[in-house]
């Protein structure tokens, strides 16, 4: 078994930083709570938006996390670094506009729907994949249901977890195609709406639409911010003992 210490993951935080964002604020927190904690050390490299944009951007990583704080300044540069992870199997987390990115990524990079649209960036699109919620999750606690088998089931250790949310846009349209190219819907609502998403065959792809990064106090990383720090650190080791 590789010692975790013996490796620090560089990580890639794509996104827009500001100090008004709660989310962002807590993430050097969690960071070194990973490290002190659980002997995780992540080395994080803050992306914007539009410098994501670059072929590269975020190769060589050993994990990408797309933060919370849409609208993203660049919606193109936001999708290559999804991109990027999913086709070349880097450790990916996406959270809250994270989330909603991924499952556009997908859908267009994927499953070949290349006119679906986000409500919030393209509000006078013809078909929405990320619509305006009919009831808002802003500012609300809601239970989530984890599908037993699956990378979030793993990841929490639990069928049942409450997360908060800072939302007003979900997926509605186009999820079984979005399903049948290999997207796993792996966690939803009391009312069966999807709230989080993987991609079977990845080392580790996982998208919520709550924000983990807002759990507990931040003394305590959420376990699937913990999941990708142990991924990273996995990746990092990998890539270590691979020959020049």
């Amino acid at each position: 078994m590789t010692d975790s210490a013996a490796h620090i993951a560089v990580v890639a935080l794509v996104g827009d930083r500001s100090p008004n964002v709660v989310s962002h604020t807590r993430i050097p927190l969690l960071l070194q709570a990973l490290a002190e904690r659980d002997r995780l050390v992540l080395d994080p490299y803050w992306i914007p938006s539009e410098d994501a944009e670059a072929a590269d951007a975020v190769r060589g990583f050993d994990a990408v996390w797309v933060v919370p704080g849409s609208p993203y300044r660049s919606e193109a540069g936001v999708l290559n670094a999804i991109r990027t992870a999913r086709e070349e199997g880097i450790p990916f987390l996406g959270t809250c506009g994270g989330f909603q990115h991924t499952l556009l990524e997908f859908a267009r990079g994927a499953c070949g729907l290349t006119h679906v649209a986000h409500a919030e960036n393209d509000p006078d699109a013809d078909d929405f994949l990320i619509e305006p919620l009919a009831c808002s999750l802003a500012g609300h606690e809601n239970t989530v249901h984890v599908e037993p088998g699956s990378l979030a089931h793993s990841v929490i250790g639990s069928e049942r977890t409450v997360e908060r949310y800072s939302c007003h846009y979900g997926p509605s349209r186009h999820l079984a195609t979005l399903e049948a190219h290999g997207l796993r819907f792996a966690g939803r609502d009391d009312d069966g709406q999807v709230r989080m998403a993987e991609l079977t065959g990845h080392p580790f792809f996982l998208a919520s639409l709550f924000q983990p990064e807002l759990y507990g106090d931040g003394s305590r990383p959420h376990p699937m911010i913990r999941g990708l720090a142990r991924a990273a650190i996995e990746h990092a080791s990998r890539t270590a003992h691979q020959p020049v």
